[in-house]
């Protein structure tokens, strides 16, 4: 029912609101699944999907790994640089500098995906952060 990979490329840009790169970026990604030369799916391993999605123009780390997780279902992503990420590291008192937080971290690999969903819910006091109870 859910759109195809080419419907997406042919009406993302216009569909989709925000800056024109990113539509672009995404509309590349789609066409690059429909016609083959990008393969997402649980046979390929985190370094070989963010290797080829991040050799698409405007796809980056960030989204890379971010796919990754979603799609692949990996297990010990850590996107250090997401601004949520470290806003519920600094509100469980975890360091949040992107090294001093990986170095924080290591325990918890190979599940720190897990330990960042905590993280993204911990930076809202709305859904369950630090400040929730008070």
């Amino acid at each position: 029912m859910f759109p195809d990979a080419a419907a997406l490329a042919a009406g993302v840009e216009e569909a989709l609101g925000g800056p024109r790169a990113r539509r672009r970026a995404l509309a590349n990604a789609m066409a690059a699944i429909a016609d083959g030369s990008l393969v997402l799916d649980a046979g390929r391993t985190v370094a070989q999907a963010t290797a080829d999605l991040e050799a698409l123009p405007g796809i980056g780390p960030w989204t890379s790994h971010y796919v990754a997780l979603r799609v692949l279902g990996a297990t010990d992503i850590l996107l250090t640089g997401d601004v949520a990420v470290r806003a519920g590291a600094r509100a469980l008192g975890i360091p949040d500098a992107p090294r001093d937080l990986v170095a924080a971290t290591v325990a918890a690999a190979p599940w720190r995906s897990y330990l960042m969903m905590h993280l993204w819910r911990a930076a809202s006091p709305n859904r369950g952060g630090a400040d929730a109870h008070s």
